[in-house]
């Protein structure tokens, strides 16, 4: 069991691209099988490359590299860039970021909240220099500063924090082939000084043309075959590599305590350099590699024999592997027995600014996985390394790792120039066991596209049917740790059910308010609530406070079918599972901005809006319960009719009017069954015991009136709407005893109620059990509103969860505040590596000068109506921006800014339309009309006031005019003619 120090930082991610392979876990399955991504690049690749047929003639030439494809293509749209703006970015920022967001997406903490540092380093940008520089095929329309802004690798970290949303420093690291590393270094000491909470780390090199090889000069430091062999006797140089990789760290405790997945545990990081000490500014110093390893060991607290293996700079140069290797010796104080030695440059090609993180990543795998990686070019070592004569080896196949301690390793990175840099990792600690106490989780998935939400579906869906991972932390990884985008999905996991995720919800949805319906007696049925009461503990101490000011047994009562006819039980009953029920989700974050009851529902919303304390209400509850219980039993009647269309005898009253062909009837037995009788339309008596709300609850009114009375009465905080208007409940009637009597007695206007509520775009939630309400309101014209359920019919043969969770995703995909991590909030679960985010990736480049162009792919048309005429300032408008954002189509509603449009390209356009249209538009004009239609709209308002100042103008000279006699107006006129000769001689 290792100790910790309390300086430790936790690997919790990683990402990247490395030539052949697209993912970390397809570079670690290469590394184990000793598969080299460096490879002979083809003739059609030399041409696209502009590599001539005089060069690769040329016995010096080598056709060979590690190239990193795909570079030309990238998720614009995701990221808010347009066409233009993509194609002239430089791809080390493009790859950077989706490597950023797939980095943090894989350690469960893209999602934000947090304060997050980058830390990133870039090589030097030759598409720049070698694509966009004095090229005619460049878009149009680019300044200078355009251009910078997209290819100054000062940006490199900023573009990702800007992008997703992190608040934490962000800081561009440049120091050579060191400069990954170093960024691990700065990170780490970032989060010890509590700079920030989380890090993001890394590095990317990407040199285009990728494909065009390179001419070996002897005595330089490429080889001359196209192959690195790192500490071998044949070794004769490096090859070049294009890759990407970056780490998510955060400190050990942190990363404990919150339940993240650990790849490797950073001991100790330090870098120095070598300053004079060594024949030349680019030449390696043995005494600063030497000192920067060791004052890593002695940060780390680790005994230097201990470590069993280095992943070493390894650039296979005959000046660099010797000193190198003489470096380790002099470093490792206390010498293993055998420690091997590996370098991922055999594998990838040096990486530049990258390197240093691949590296890095290839050792926290072999640390994680227990395995010290294999070389299998290794011959014989190099006699210039001395080898033989140290602990040091060079293992041709995998192995287990050697000894019984914990699993240690030495990252170096040494920079050309002397900025040295060294990392000690250890194997992470075994996480604790963290068992669910559901058994049910809800599953989300969001996309920017429906595209890439289908494909999010399908791998998840593999990756669930694998087994291997809790569902419970699925669901907490997929909840709490991914961004939110547009499409959405969801779905409830557990109980035995499929995890194909093929009965998913699915949809999209813009924000609206959630309004909160509490129904009335008749919806309650024994068992209601149970399960949700033993596994949802802020709903089970809801309940319980309820039970606490109740004169019965609540948990008996709701267990028992028969109580639950008798009114005295049911109706605080009902009231302890609906306010419970709204205190749960109010700890989801669905807090309602209005509310309307069903009858004694009323009270639930009149509590939740302050008007009664907990105590009052059901102290009011109990005691209306009672009363009514008290009196003459009755019946009521569901009639297909709406509250209009009903003619009735004096003695049927008017009960309910629920929907627009749905009302209720109540009165005594006798009078509900001659009026049935006489009806001539099918309807259905109610297994009710007493005629609610009709002239039969009359004598309870008075002593209820005075019950009320006696409790404190105040305002509503939250709008509800009352049963007795159909309309918002107002001040004076919530806080008057009279009203609640009345209440009882006047007939539910629900339906009007509903329609009120309605007038505003809302979503719709049913606040209790069964489906009573959402079905009624089905009834009504919804104007596009979703309504769901909270708990499940009682015919359902469903969990509690199953229900209740479906409603929080489905308000989710609606477009509803959820907060869907507090789903969990009293658990500890684990954040979990799940299936990446699909990038709907399209081609966005600027081919070298001289070479033929390809065909541009394209991914998806901006969707608009067909044929839609298009002329006057619209025309112009819309043509300026098909220009000046690089996209061929675009319609009249389109988004400036979700086109990819930015502030700095605003002004240009504007500067144009005000150019070409001879109308000033004021610099926020494109942000308060964001379309061509509202921009044209814009312009004919600016052009319609300059009418009447014109029209002021022309009255006030004729006012003058009149105002002249007729010597004065000839005198006038005689001057204006000298004035107009003058000026035309």
């Amino acid at each position: 069991m290792t100790e910790y120090t309390g300086l430790e930082i936790a690997v919790v991610g990683m990402a990247g691209r490395f030539p052949g392979s697209s993912t970390v876990d397809e570079f670690w399955a290469n590394v184990l099988a000793g598969e080299a991504g460096v490879r002979r690049f083809t003739d059609e690749e030399l041409d696209a490359a502009g590599v001539s047929v005089e060069r690769r003639a040329d016995p010096s030439f080598v056709p060979m590299g590690g190239a990193l494809d795909g570079i030309e293509f990238f998720d614009a749209k995701l990221f808010g860039y347009s066409p233009r703006d993509a194609a002239v970015l430089d791809p080390q920022q493009r790859v950077f970021l989706e490597c950023a967001w797939h980095a943090l997406e894989h350690a469960g903490h893209l999602g934000g909240g947090q304060d997050v540092g980058v830390y990133a380093s870039a090589s030097i940008d030759t598409y720049l220099l070698r694509h966009l520089w004095n090229n005619p095929a460049v878009p149009g329309g680019l300044q200078p500063l355009d251009l910078l802004l997209a290819n100054d690798k000062d940006t490199l970290a900023s573009r990702v924090a800007y992008h997703l949303d992190l608040t934490g420093p962000a800081i561009t690291v440049q120091t050579a082939c060191s400069s990954s590393l170093v960024t691990i270094h700065v990170a780490c000491q970032a989060l010890l000084g509590r700079d920030c909470d989380i890090a993001l780390a890394g590095g990317v090199s990407i040199r285009p043309p990728v494909h065009e090889g390179y001419q070996h000069t002897e005595g330089g430091i490429l080889a001359a075959d196209g192959r690195c062999l790192p500490f071998d006797a044949d070794a004769h140089g490096v090859v070049a590599g294009n890759g990407v990789a970056a780490v998510v760290l955060r400190r050990l405790e942190d990363a404990m305590a919150d339940g993240d997945t650990i790849y490797a545990v950073v001991k100790g990081t330090a870098v120095n350099n070598d300053g004079a000490d060594k024949v030349g500014f680019t030449a390696p110093s043995v005494n600063g590699q030497a000192r920067v390893i060791r004052a890593a060991h002695d940060l780390s607290e680790v005994d230097s024999s201990t470590i069993g293996y280095v992943e070493a700079h390894g650039t296979a140069t005959p000046l660099g592997d010797p000193i190198e290797v003489a470096a380790l010796t002099q470093a490792f104080v206390s010498p293993p027995e055998a420690c091997a030695l590996g370098s991922v440059k055999a594998l990838i090609g040096h990486l530049d600014a990258a390197a240093g993180v691949a590296g890095f990543v290839k050792a926290a795998l072999a640390v994680q996985n227990g395995v010290v990686p294999p070389s299998p070019y290794f011959t014989a070592p190099n006699p210039e390394t001395g080898l033989e004569n140290s602990p040091f080896f060079v293992n041709r196949e995998a192995m287990p790792w050697p000894g019984s301690g914990p699993r240690r390793a030495g990252v170096s990175g040494f920079g050309m120039g002397g900025t040295n840099a060294h990392a000690v990792l250890e194997e992470p600690p075994s996480p604790d066991p963290m068992p669910s106490g559901r058994s049910r989780h809800l599953v989300v998935l969001s996309a920017a596209s429906e595209k890439s939400l289908e494909e999010s579906r399908e791998r998840l869906a593999e990756h669930l049917a694998t087994g291997g991972q809790e569902l419970a932390d699925v669901s907490h990884t997929l909840r709490t740790g991914r961004r939110v985008l547009r499409h959405r999905m969801a779905a409830v996991v557990g109980g035995g059910e499929s995890t194909t995720l093929s009965e998913a919800w699915i949809g999209t949805g813009d924000r609206r308010d959630v309004v909160f319906l509490f129904p009335g007696q008749g919806s309650q049925y024994a068992g209601m609530a149970s399960q949700l009461a033993d596994e949802e503990p802020v709903f089970r101490a809801a309940l319980d406070e309820c039970a606490a000011l109740l004169p019965f047994d609540l948990d008996e009562v709701l267990a028992d079918a028969d109580r639950l006819t008798r009114t005295k039980y049911t109706q605080p009953a009902l009231f302890a599972v609906e306010y419970s029920l709204a205190k749960l989700w109010e700890h989801w974050g669905v807090r309602p901005s209005a509310m309307l009851g069903h009858s004694v529902g009323e009270y639930v919303a009149a509590c939740l809006a302050g008007v009664f304390s907990l105590a009052d209400a059901l102290k009011l509850v109990t005691a209306r319960g009672e009363l009514m219980d008290a009196l003459p039993a009755g019946a009521m009647l569901s009639v297909p009719l709406g509250a209009d269309d009903l003619v009735l005898p004096r003695d049927v009253c008017l009960a309910a009017s629920n929907a627009p062909n749905m009302s209720t009837v109540a009165g005594t037995f006798e009078a509900i069954e001659r009026f049935e009788a006489e009806l001539g339309v099918t309807s259905r008596r109610l297994h009710t015991s007493h005629a609610f709300h009709s002239s039969m609850i009359d004598p309870m009114l008075g002593e209820f009136a005075a019950l009320v009375s006696q409790v404190e009465l105040r305002e509503p905080r939250i709008p509800f709407i009352s049963n007795v208007s159909g309309t918002w409940i107002t001040a004076e009637e919530a806080t008057e005893p009279g009203y609640w009597a009345r209440h009882a007695r006047a007939a539910v206007r629900f339906s009007e109620g509903l329609r009120t509520m309605l007038a505003e775009s809302v979503t719709v939630l049913e606040v209790g059990p069964g489906n009573v309400l959402t079905t009624l309101a089905r009834q009504h014209d919804l104007g596009g509103a979703k309504a769901f359920g909270s708990l499940r019919h009682p015919r359902e043969d469903k969990h509690d969860l199953d229900t209740m969770l479906a409603a929080a995703g489905r308000l989710w995909i609606a477009g509803a505040e959820v907060d869907l991590g507090a789903l969990t909030s009293d658990e500890r679960r684990r954040r979990v590596p799940l299936p990446q985010y699909p990038f709907e990736r399209a081609r966005h480049w600027v081919e070298l000068p001289g070479t033929a162009p390809r065909e541009i792919e394209v991914i998806e048309v901006l969707p608009q109506a067909a044929d839609t005429p298009v002329d006057g300032d619209l025309a112009v408008i819309t043509g300026i921006w098909q220009e000046l954002l690089g996209i061929a189509r675009i319609g009249p509603n389109d988004d400036y800014f979700e086109l990819g449009g930015h502030s700095l390209l605003a002004t240009q356009i504007l500067a144009r339309i005000t150019a070409e249209l001879g109308v000033a538009l004021p610099a926020a004009a494109i942000f308060e009309a964001p379309t061509p239609s509202k921009l044209a709209a814009r312009i004919d308002q600016l052009r319609a006031a300059a009418v009447p100042a014109q029209d002021d103008e022309f009255a006030r000279l004729l006012a003058e005019i009149r105002d002249m006699s007729p010597e004065e107006l000839r005198a006038e006129l005689d001057r204006e003619r000298d004035s107009q000769e003058i000026s035309q001689s």
